[in-house]
């Protein structure tokens, strides 16, 4: 009877790990809105380890800002993302993307590998945010080319 209940806990557990990630997948993946941006280092960092494992984040982009940076679940240290979240997440939030890839961040004393990791995930991340600028320009040079066959 016990070793019932035990395999039916275990398979219970797997199902719900199994139907967490796919929603955590499917809400991560980018969103193309007018000039907001959600980057998922999920795979992309796949090979950035902090102390325990991988650092998963969304970062939010809108209009070339950083606006949000949400830690998705993990196997690091409660005590140390905690650390780690606090000390490197605020130098990134309200920079532009140029800004932001230029920025030498701090990190959390005690934190060392899983700051680390969080900043190469938002380096990473960032290397994936398409520029709306650029779209503008060839849409501009378009026009200005249209313009002179007349």
């Amino acid at each position: 009877m016990k070793k019932t209940i035990i395999i039916a806990a275990i398979i219970l557990l797997v199902a719900s790990s199994v139907s967490l990630d796919a929603r955590t997948k499917k809400k991560t993946t980018a969103k193309k809105a007018s000039a907001t941006q959600v980057i998922y280092t999920g795979d992309i960092a796949n090979k950035v380890i902090g102390y325990n494992g991988t650092t998963p984040l969304n970062i939010t982009v809108k209009n070339g800002v950083i606006e949000n940076i949400e830690v998705l679940p993990n196997q690091e240290s409660p005590g140390y993302l905690k650390r780690a979240k606090e000390k490197v997440l605020p130098q990134y939030i309200g920079k532009t993307v140029a800004q932001a890839k230029k920025l030498n961040a701090d990190i959390a004393t005690g934190a060392t590998y899983t700051s680390k990791a969080l900043i190469q995930n938002i380096q990473m991340g960032l290397d994936q945010v398409k520029s709306t600028s650029t779209s503008k320009k060839k849409a501009t040079s378009k026009k200005k080319a249209t313009k002179k066959r007349r």
